[in-house]
């Protein structure tokens, strides 16, 4: 069976005077996950993002009225080099820690791709 690729997902909550700021750290944090073995980073600011009755991305990151949704993901070739390559990027000197976003309402995971099409 042919090894698949492994994905991390992010969304956040990202201030809309921020957009230029945010877009300059996710720059800079994308050529190092590339550095670090990532295949791909993807970066979405929301457009078309409802609030929901029950459940929504604006409810999950608690989002306030001068914010929007930011959702990410980082495509790697494998759980393996995703394990080596996360923790590179978390201890290199470069990645960013002034973060234009509150990274208590940041959700994130690992996930197995299950189809891509």
């Amino acid at each position: 069976m042919k090894q698949q690729n492994y994905v991390d997902g992010f969304l956040c909550p990202v201030k809309t005077q921020d957009k230029e700021r945010y877009l300059a750290m996710a720059t800079a944090s994308a050529q190092l996950f590339k550095k670090h073995g990532a295949l791909s980073v993807v970066e979405c600011w929301a457009d078309d993002v409802p609030e929901g009755k029950l459940t929504s991305m604006p409810m999950a990151v608690k989002r306030e009225p001068d914010e929007v949704v930011v959702f990410s993901w980082v495509v790697w070739p494998d759980k393996a080099t995703r394990e080596r390559g996360m923790k590179a990027v978390m201890d290199d000197p470069e990645m960013s820690k002034d973060m234009p976003f509150d990274g208590k309402r940041l959700i994130y995971g690992g996930f197995q791709p299950i189809l891509v099409a």
